[in-house]
């Protein structure tokens, strides 16, 4: 997978010319957004884009709806193909108003910064519980998740995979074939966004 990071400062100033830092309102977001989806549909591989945040100002609600909220349903509607997104250096306050937009809409998203990654917005428990196994370890397999959670088979790959599908996590596809394999055939690791 590619990482790229774009910074929102280099984007704001290309999009709308005015050299203003803040993101506000949704008409300034709409072309924001539309410049992140360009990037977003131009790779055509598996790509996760990290929205760097520094040295911009104050985010308000409806930017944040309208550029990250939009995208990361997009992302979990699998529009743009395999990509994901990470947001990067938020400042508490935009923090905040990034948050409740997601919130709003039963969204989550990685973010991360100088105190390390967190996750912002909503998420069932036992995948906020499984998203950290998985950051923790920097990869996970549905057997290792098994194991360590003390659940089914079953229930270990579906919550990896709804990680997934949140774009939380990329998925890689391995074939193990030998004898010293304790599974044979095709196996996913989930791997972290950030490693």
């Amino acid at each position: 997978m590619e990482k790229r990071i774009l910074s929102l400062k280099k984007l704001t100033q290309t999009l709308l010319k005015n050299g203003s830092k803040e993101m506000t309102g949704r008409s300034r977001g709409v072309r924001i957004r539309e410049g992140l989806e360009r990037v977003l549909g131009e790779e055509k591989g598996s790509l996760c884009i990290i929205l760097d945040f520094s040295g911009m100002g104050p985010v308000d609600f409806s930017w944040a709806d309208e550029v990250v909220a939009k995208v990361i349903s997009r992302l979990w509607g699998s529009e743009y193909g395999e990509k994901f997104l990470v947001l990067k250096s938020l400042s508490p306050s935009q923090a905040e108003n990034v948050g409740v937009a997601l919130e709003r809409k039963k969204l989550a998203v990685l973010t991360t910064g100088a105190e390390g990654w967190r996750l912002m917005g909503s998420l069932n428990n036992y995948l906020i519980r499984t998203l950290g196994r998985v950051m923790e370890r920097g990869q996970l397999t549905l057997r290792e998740l098994s194991e360590a959670e003390g659940i089914e088979m079953n229930t270990a790959g579906t919550r990896l995979l709804n990680l997934y599908k949140k774009r939380l996590v990329v998925r890689e596809e391995k074939t193990t074939m030998g004898k010293e394999d304790s599974h044979r055939g095709r196996q996913y690791i989930y791997q972290s966004l950030l490693s």
